[in-house]
């Protein structure tokens, strides 16, 4: 099958949006959690957030054009913090529900049965119920002129996991506590890991 940009062009805009949102593969889930300057909290789940670097420890995510209000990128703006909260299959379905359109003083926490917590005095709310999750400091925002799109840089603080994930080198086996990750804008997947391979040397 081959799709021209014509026939991309011509596609009813959800069938568009499925197809291309899909092509990336296998995407990270995540809970972005944040809470206002008045106490508000909001979470929303994102499957854009990469890895940047290690030294200095930054992740970058995606945030979609601000035409419309978009609470999770007004409060990261306001407070300068927020937690990024790895999705695992115990949560999935409460997770996705975070994708939609509430209120700013409707928290996503309460509408889904998730819940706030809040470590080592860091003001933005973790999900309790995440197996791995890290607090993270606002850096910079970038803004995509294609698109209208923010990449938003934070440095990752502190960093709370399952001991179960963690191998003696550092390494994060993700199967071990269930994380899911995402193709398109709505299928879930559990991950089989095939194995680690040595560091590729010529």
């Amino acid at each position: 099958m081959h799709f021209t940009k014509a026939r991309i062009d011509a596609l009813e805009k959800r069938t568009r949006t499925h197809l291309i949102n899909s092509l990336s593969g296998f995407k990270s889930a995540n809970l972005i959690g944040t809470q206002d300057l008045l106490g508000n909290t909001n979470l929303s789940i994102v499957s854009s957030v990469i890895h940047l670097g290690a030294h200095p420890p930054l992740v970058g995510m995606i945030m979609r054009p601000h035409s419309v209000p978009r609470h999770t990128f007004e409060n990261i703006l306001q407070t300068g913090v927020y937690t990024i909260n790895q999705v695992n299959k115990s949560i999935y379905k409460q997770a996705h529900q975070t994708s939609a359109r509430y209120d700013k003083d409707e928290s996503e926490f309460e509408e889904t049965g998730l819940t706030p917590e809040y470590l080592n005095e860091f003001s933005a709310p973790f999900v309790k119920e995440s197996r791995l999750k890290y607090s993270v400091k606002f850096v910079e925002s970038k803004h995509l002129e294609i698109n209208g799109t923010e990449l938003v840089i934070g440095e990752i603080v502190d960093v709370y996991l399952d001991e179960t994930a963690l191998q003696s080198d550092g390494f994060l086996d993700l199967q071990a506590i269930d994380t899911v990750a995402v193709t398109g804008l709505d299928s879930y997947h559990t991950a089989n890991k095939l194995t680690r391979l040595p560091y590729a040397k010529k």
